[in-house]
């Protein structure tokens, strides 16, 4: 499987950008896609996920800003961010999972400043 992001950028506090990810490759129809970020100097953290079947999970700093979804015809997944705060810079890596696999896209970058 590989994952292609999108959708990085830079935006002034309070602004939106909205992240792409397509999965190709040897997709299964029962996996789980995410978004983790990573922050400098800081470990990789997971921000939100996103099942198969649609149920969504999101760490507490996102939730109400943050909305992730998924076009299965399409094997992507998005993460739509608004309100964002300069604590939300870093890079965001796209994630697949899918029974004991897991793969990863490259980053991209969101940095928020003003």
């Amino acid at each position: 499987v590989q994952l292609q992001a999108f959708g990085g950028g830079s935006v002034q506090p309070g602004g939106s950008l909205r992240l792409s990810c397509v999965a190709t490759g040897s997709i299964t129809s029962v996996n789980v896609m995410a978004w983790y970020r990573q922050s400098s100097g800081k470990q990789r953290g997971y921000v939100a996920g996103i099942t198969s079947s649609g149920s969504t999970s999101y760490i507490d700093s996102v939730k109400g800003r943050f909305t992730i979804s998924r076009d299965g015809a399409r094997n992507s997944v998005y993460l739509q961010m608004n309100s964002l705060k300069p604590e939300d810079t870093a890079v965001y890596y796209c994630h697949y999972a899918a029974g004991t696999k897991t793969y990863w896209g490259q980053g991209t970058l969101v940095t928020v400043s003003s």
